[in-house]
């Protein structure tokens, strides 16, 4: 079976609620199982990425930070 791409999505630059409304969007649009990668700028976007999985129940892949750069990946898993 084919491994799913990994969508990216590049938020930097956007301030919330900006992320999380882009993210929402993309999630409607793929399949369970399928990842989406994003990269954001926004100081306050951790905290706003981690209210948004806990209320819509998808999953938190990974979260790292470089240097202004925020970067996360998270699954469909609705």
């Amino acid at each position: 079976m084919k491994t799913p791409e990994l969508k990216k999505l590049d938020c930097s630059s956007l301030n919330c609620p900006m992320p999380i409304v882009r993210i929402a969007k993309s999630i409607r649009t793929m399949s369970i199982g399928e990842k989406l990668e994003i990269t954001a700028t926004d100081p306050a976007f951790k905290a706003d990425v981690e209210a948004w999985i806990r209320k819509t129940g998808q999953r938190m892949i990974s979260f790292v930070e470089e240097g202004k750069s925020k970067i996360t990946v998270i699954e469909k898993i609705k």
